[in-house]
């Protein structure tokens, strides 16, 4: 079992004797439990096919993320058909601004 520090003791006691409160006003948890809701509600089946190493990426992310894959697959698309989801820059890959200013690795095609 993992050892707690003295940061992670103090909020288990702080916890667990009730001191703690929390700073959601009753409309932002009733706005949180009706989203919580409307997310677990699975009441369809859906089946697709994907390449076989999409599969195995998205498998090994799921793990990393602790969590099933088909539980990651279906937060992706609700956040895709919610406009939440953001793409993100690869790691090691040249920023916009650098690539810009001509010190990127990729040369644009329209300069």
């Amino acid at each position: 079992m993992t050892q707690t520090d003295a940061f992670e003791t103090e909020i288990v006691e702080a916890y667990e004797s009730g001191s703690l409160k929390s700073v959601a006003s009753k409309a932002e948890i009733e706005r949180l439990k009706a989203a919580a809701r409307a997310t677990a509600i699975k009441d369809r089946r859906v089946n697709i096919r994907l390449s076989a190493g999409d599969l195995q990426d998205i498998q090994v992310r799921a793990l990393q993320e602790g969590m099933p894959y088909q539980t990651l697959i279906a937060s992706i698309l609700h956040k895709y058909v919610t406009g939440r989801l953001e793409e993100r820059e690869p790691a090691g890959s040249p920023s916009p601004t650098a690539e810009a200013k001509g010190t990127g690795r990729r040369q644009r095609s329209d300069a």
